[in-house]
């Protein structure tokens, strides 16, 4: 029997919510991230509020695949590249 994946770390997690709020900043509206990253805005808003959600990996692979890259790069923390404002996207 496979074992499920051990949950994110706090880090991790924080690094997940910057990821988000890079997505918004490029995007625009928490309807469109929460569209593009096939997640219920309700899930969207826990995360951004520092609770933990089922699927929490699941979204940050969501996530880099948007941006082309892998969920290890979102997890890590390569994304958003460094010196990039995560609340603007500049």
């Amino acid at each position: 029997m496979r074992r499920p994946p051990p949950p994110l770390t706090a880090v991790e997690q924080e690094r997940v919510r910057v990821a988000l709020v890079f997505l918004h900043a490029r995007i625009g509206s928490w309807a469109r991230v929460a569209k593009i990253v096939k997640s219920k805005r309700a899930n969207l808003r826990r995360v951004r509020a520092g609770h933990r959600i089922r699927g929490m990996r699941a979204l940050a692979g969501r996530v880099a695949r948007i941006v082309g890259m892998d969920a290890r790069a979102v997890l890590d923390g390569r994304f958003p590249p460094r010196r990039t404002c995560p609340q603007c996207g500049r």
